[in-house]
């Protein structure tokens, strides 16, 4: 009785925002990091790495990593454009092809930062469906279907752990481990 009178029990979780306000806030986020996993399918090809993603207002930093960093790229998307492991697009020539030779698709890299998030991207037209919780269960963007399977509890707020990814024969499937947010 006298140990159980020493335990502090957490605060209950915040409510969330309605629907549109959350959009905005979620859309309008600062600055992010993610630590996770990623394997996606292409036809009967497939891979699965390590996934680093690191958002600072425009400017997109994000690391593949396959077993034991077998792989392993980095990528820096900013207003300029992108640089892989380093090198500039114009060094490269073609960051598009690039990226489809190694990954087997040209991922949709200024939309997935939202996506990631649990919202559509600004910009262009979108289908949303919400969950009994008010967040995304699925978006239909730009020819990609993603879909929320799990969210996970992040200090007061709450985003996605699990999602998939779908467009013409490619699947990528994004397992979060771990959110760091801004309070």
């Amino acid at each position: 009785l006298l140990l159980a009178a020493c335990v502090t029990v957490p605060p209950a979780p915040q409510a969330l925002p309605a629907w549109p306000e959350r959009l905005r806030q979620l859309q309008s986020m600062p600055q992010w990091d993610l630590q996770g996993r990623a394997a996606a399918a292409v036809g009967t090809q497939g891979w699965q790495a390590n996934l680093s993603w690191h958002q600072g207002g425009q400017d997109s930093e994000i690391h593949l990593a396959g077993p034991l960093g077998v792989g392993a790229m980095a990528l820096n998307l900013n207003e300029q454009g992108v640089e892989i492991n380093g090198r500039d697009a114009a060094a490269i020539r073609d960051a598009a092809a690039y990226l489809a030779q190694r990954l087997g698709f040209t991922p949709p890299f200024a939309r997935l930062r939202y996506w990631l998030l649990g919202v559509p991207a600004p910009g262009s037209s979108f289908d949303l469906t919400r969950n009994a919780q008010e967040r995304a269960a699925h978006i239909g963007q730009d020819g990609w279907e993603i879909d929320y399977t799990e969210y996970m509890r992040v200090g007061a707020d709450v985003l996605p752990r699990r999602l998939t990814l779908r467009h013409e024969a490619v699947r990528v499937r994004v397992a979060v481990d771990r959110w760091t947010a801004p309070r």
